[in-house]
């Protein structure tokens, strides 16, 4: 055997021996596949996915594969109780776990896509969010705070989730290695984001305010400066004692700031949450003319239809038609 046919063939033999064994690529591969959407949504899926099963069962028909004619039934039953959202989520969930399982999608079926379109035009599609706190109602909810190391993590995480237009699981997962103090303000890398599944991460600047006091820069500084914080994450709770722990705080903690905040300056806190502080920035940065351009390269949104959500409300009264009758 000549010496380049022996190099060849002890390439192939090393390379053979480096193999997985099928199993472990099959383990892989299907790790893989949890990780192919975010948490949040494969957790809503599997509740959605759970729900279907539990109607199936007590009505004594096949979840997987399902009849279409199930599926319609399912949908019928549903619209009276649940909203168009809910009901669209679990459509999802259904066509997700027969594609998995390798079946086509009952979903699909003219049969459901009749019910659902007729289910959409008579309850509507219109999806109720939640308020957005506009500038004003901010700086009263950061006044209302008091000085103590709670008051000084709540300021900063209102204004800076303010000015950022960050989602709540931004804001909670943010590391001191992902901000920057500058001369202009502070640049935020989002390293992840409910757009960004797979990470390639987005910078956001935070200017420094004309008010030291609302100010979202100043506000994160005396935050980590009080809470001596000089590494991992930015923002933690703090016990009833006033001690800050090491766990990093919940997104659902954001949202009960916001509520508890909007409450104390007389707003109704249950038309506040988290995703009020998103919309907030977007609704006051078109009601004081901000282009769409800039609202969404603070948002992070790709689409101008779903960032015209928000722009939308704080525009109503900008250049409006009726503003010039002279009534």
């Amino acid at each position: 055997m000549s010496e380049p046919e022996n190099t060849r063939t002890a390439l192939i033999t090393a390379e053979t021996a480096s193999l997985l064994p099928l199993g472990d690529i099959a383990e892989r591969a299907q790790d893989y596949l949890r990780h192919a959407k975010a948490a949040n949504t494969v957790r809503a899926y599997r509740s959605d996915w759970q729900h279907f099963l539990d109607w199936c069962e007590r009505r004594g028909l096949e979840p997987l594969p399902s009849q279409p004619q199930a599926v319609a039934l399912y949908l019928t039953d549903l619209a009276e109780s649940c909203k168009t959202s809910t009901l669209q989520r679990r459509l999802t969930a259904i066509s997700q776990a027969h594609q998995l399982a390798g079946y086509s999608s009952p979903t699909k079926d003219a049969r459901v896509r009749a019910v659902w379109a007729g289910i959409r035009r008579t309850k509507g599609t219109a999806q109720k969010g939640k308020a957005a706190v506009m500038t004003d109602d901010v700086r009263l909810m950061v006044e209302s705070l008091p000085s103590s190391l709670r008051g000084l993590r709540d300021r900063a995480l209102l204004l800076v989730g303010f000015a950022g237009a960050f989602r709540r699981s931004e804001l909670v997962a943010l590391e001191v290695a992902d901000i920057a103090f500058t001369r202009a303000g502070l640049v935020v890398l989002i390293r992840r984001s409910k757009t960004d599944q797979e990470g390639a991460g987005r910078p956001v600047g935070l200017p420094y305010g004309s008010n030291a006091d609302t100010c979202p820069v100043r506000a994160l500084q005396a935050w980590l400066e009080s809470a001596g914080i000089s590494e991992g994450p930015i923002f933690r709770a703090v016990n009833r004692h006033g001690q800050m722990q090491p766990g990093r705080l919940s997104d659902k903690a954001v949202a009960l700031v916001v509520k508890r905040t909007a409450e104390a300056v007389g707003l109704d806190p249950e038309r506040y949450a988290g995703h009020s502080l998103r919309a907030g920035l977007a609704t006051s940065a078109a009601a004081a003319g901000a282009s769409e351009r800039s609202i969404m390269a603070q948002t992070g949104h790709k689409s101008v239809t779903m960032a015209r959500r928000y722009i939308r409300d704080g525009s109503l009264f900008r250049e409006n038609a009726a503003a010039q009758l002279g009534l």
